[in-house]
Parts: structure tokens; sequence; C-alpha cells
């Protein structure tokens, strides 16, 4: 699976990249810009203050071997009556297969666990965790079927669950390459041009975007690849009642948000490595003038955090999650930060908000035609979703979908998104000798690779 924190002073962390991810990366020529970490998962130990736990994946063994040792060998998280009764609650998805997996859409992880049998300790100890890294909500909430899919790959595959930063800032480091690429053939990428309105014609396919410049685009195929709250506001009346995109109603973005704190010193407890902070308030951090190239500094430290579930802190002011950021840091780290900056002082903050969006004025965030709306991230992946998700080839002549809640077998990731544009290309290759008799045709001879 893969995860990203995203946005501009941000770093994106990945955890064991996918063949699709790889490729692009290998196309890009930009291979050199991952730096991997050691084969670990760190866990901070709320009842020991500044300790940590470890999973370590011994890189001699195979999957699912080598993930197996790793839990075993950790006895700090987890007793083993509680290993073995999550063993046996885990043996239906491993002998059941994918069939297992989608069928258990409809539990959130908490019910599964559960009618399972597993022990509360296990979802308290390690799920709360994981539940917020895989899509920033808590594991009462959140299908069970992300977290099998995410465990079948670590159980799959040897660098399932190995993680690697990128190393600098994504706008330069990852997109402005994938620009690159697309420029180089012939493509154009144009900042700033939000779309206003999708105008169709009379017989309901598309017309043209018409953009809040008022510039009109005009296109033999449409492919719409935002948020599916996007998408939602701008769907044309006449698309609304039909099943594909009414289905749509069910799959919301999830609120998300990202600290970064600037600190006058170098703080020593922590690692280069991604670290599963196990806080109510926060989902993982880092300390990225270890763990990231363009952020390195031998004498201050940046931390970059996951404040989730965000939903009730949303529309708090930057100082307020400051605030509360600090005092979740003073327990990670006791003997370094105080809530009170009387120890490592905050020298700068940036408060990152991907926030929700409900058509209606809200605080100022960001502007899209006449009205304020907030934004989200991630389809919040909650049970009896998986119906909904919609294939990226749409009931309209010539109008294709990309995103992480299309249908993909990655669920709400950027492995996910990528792959979604991947099967869309295919649906357009496969659709060509109809797309090119349309009346519009222009299209020049595709390909994929």
């Amino acid at each position: 699976m893969m995860m990203g924190t995203g946005m501009r002073q941000a770093c994106i962390y990945f955890l064991g990249l996918t063949q699709i991810y790889r490729t692009m990366f290998r196309e890009l020529g930009i291979n050199d810009r991952l730096q991997w970490k050691e084969h670990s998962m760190i866990f901070a130990m709320p009842n020991k203050p500044g300790e940590f736990s470890r999973f370590d994946f011994p890189e001699v063994l195979p999957a699912p071997v080598n993930g197996i040792w790793a839990i075993l060998r950790n006895n700090e998280m987890l007793t083993w009556p509680e290993k073995v009764k999550f063993a046996i609650g885990l043996l239906p998805a491993i002998l059941g297969g994918q069939a297992y997996v989608e069928a258990q859409d409809g539990l959130t992880v908490k019910e599964w666990m559960i009618k399972q049998g597993v022990p509360e300790r296990v979802t308290t100890e390690v799920f709360i965790a994981m539940s917020k890294a895989l899509n920033f909500i808590n594991p009462d909430e959140l299908s069970m079927q992300c977290v099998l899919i995410a465990l079948n790959r670590f159980l799959q595959e040897k660098h399932g669950s190995k993680m690697a930063f990128l190393d600098g800032s994504p706008p330069e480091r990852l997109c402005m390459p994938i620009v690159n690429h697309i420029q180089s053939l012939g493509g154009e990428v144009r900042l700033n041009s939000r779309i206003q309105k999708i105008e169709l014609d009379s017989n309901g396919t598309v017309k043209n975007f018409l953009l809040t410049s008022g510039e009109v685009i005009e296109g033999d195929v449409y492919v719409f690849a935002t948020p599916v709250d996007i998408l939602k506001l701008l769907l044309p009346e006449n698309w609304k009642e039909m099943l594909y995109f009414k289905r749509l109603e069910k799959l919301v973005g999830v609120p998300v948000i990202n600290v970064h704190i600037w600190f006058d010193r170098k703080l020593k407890n922590t690692y280069d490595h991604l670290l599963f902070s196990r806080s109510p308030l926060l989902s993982v951090y880092a300390d990225m003038s270890v763990t990231c190239k363009e952020y390195y500094n031998p004498n201050q430290s940046m931390l970059e955090l996951v404040f989730a579930p965000a939903e009730e802190w949303i529309s708090c002011s930057d100082s307020e999650i400051i605030d509360a950021t600090m005092k979740e840091l003073a327990k990670l780290f006791p003997d370094e930060i105080s809530a009170d900056q009387s120890k490592a002082k905050i020298v700068k903050y940036h408060v990152v908000k991907t926030p929700r969006l409900d058509g209606q004025p809200f605080k100022p965030f960001c502007k899209f035609q006449s009205l304020t709306y907030y934004f989200r991230s991630v389809y919040k992946t909650v049970p009896n979703c998986e119906p909904c998700r919609p294939l990226q080839r749409s009931p309209i002549e010539g109008f294709y979908l990309a995103g992480d809640y299309t249908k993909q077998k990655y669920l709400a990731s950027m492995e996910g998104a990528v792959l979604s544009g991947k099967l869309c290309a295919q649906a357009i290759i496969q659709d060509y000798e109809l797309l090119v008799a349309r009346p519009k045709g222009r299209l020049a001879e595709a390909s994929i690779r």
C-alpha cells in the first residue's frame, strides 16, 4: 500500500511501492529520489513515554515468514495469548482469499474484531494506529476490507510494508517530472484553470468544460480526475439520477490536517523512519530533518505530523491545533518538549487543512466559483462503500473518471489514484474505435504501456 501526507512543505512517504508505482518512477527516471528506510514498523508506547516498540522484518526471510517473525519477536505490545487469538481470527482471511476480503466490506474493524473473538487490546494497541494511517479515521468507522487488503499485501509481498520517503517537496521532486513527461509527449499542463461547469450537448454528452475564467475547453474525450466531492459538486443535473452517478452519494472525502513544526533544537527521541504515534489526536509523524534529504539539518528538527481524525478540529484555528499538537508531543518527547514551550521552542509552524466540502459558505479556505468550499482528500472507506465505487468508464460516451474512489484494488490511497489513471487510459484505448467514429472524432492514434 502507499500513503502520503502531501502538500508543498511536506514529503510524501510510501509504504511498499507496488509495481505500477515503481514503473512510474522508473519511466520518469527518478528512482534515485526515493529514500528507503529499514524494514520496520515503529510504534510509540503511550504507557512508557519516550519509548518505542518495533516490528522488524528480517531481509533474509520471504513473505509471509518475515511478517510472522516480526510479530512473534515483538513482546511489548501484544501478549502471546493475544497474538494466538489474533492469528486464529485472521485464518478465514488467509484461507478465503480475495472473496473473503471483499465480503468484509460491511463490517467496521471494531465489529470484525469482536466477531472473530480478537481481544479488544489488539485493536487498542495496533489497529487504532493502523486505521488512522490507512484512512485517517478510527476502527469504529473504517471498513475491515481496507485493513485486510493492507494485511494481505504484507503477507504476500516481502517488501509490502517497507517504507520510503521522497527526498524533497512533491511539487518539485515528483509533480514536475510528471509534467515534463506529459509535455515531452506533446501534452499540455495548465494550472489555476478551475472548472466552473460541465456543459452538455443536446444528447446529454459533454459539449465542453467552462472554466471560472470564462474560457471554454473542448476535447474529444474528457477525463475527470478529482476527489469525489468535487465531481459531485459539478455533476450536471441531467446526470444525477443515473444509477452510476447516484451511487456516488455514499462516497465522501475524509478531512485531514497536516502539521509542520520547526523547533529551535535537535530532538533526540526520534528515528530516521516513519513513526506511529498512537496518540488520540496524531496518526503518524517523522522528523524530516533526519528522514528527508531536502530538510536535513544537524542542529534543528522539523516534525511533520498527520492530525487525525480531523473532523472535529477542521474548523479550529491554527493556533488551537498547534496547542493540541504540542500537548501530544509532550507525551512523545517528555524530556525535550513541553506544551508551554519551556523546553524546545517553536521557530515556525504550518498547518495544512484538507477539510470537508459541504456546498455551503464557511470559514475562508479556498475559492470555487462564488462560494467558499471545503475540499476533502481520499474518500472515507466506511462499510458498504465498495458497491458504490464507479468504474472508470462512465455511461456518458466520451466521459471517464479517475481517482482513488473509482473501482480499483488499492482503495483510498495515492497508489489507488495512480492505478485508476492506468485503468482509465485502458478504457479509453478499448473504446478508441467508438470514440473516433463520433462526430467530433479527431483522436490521434493511441497506445498504452
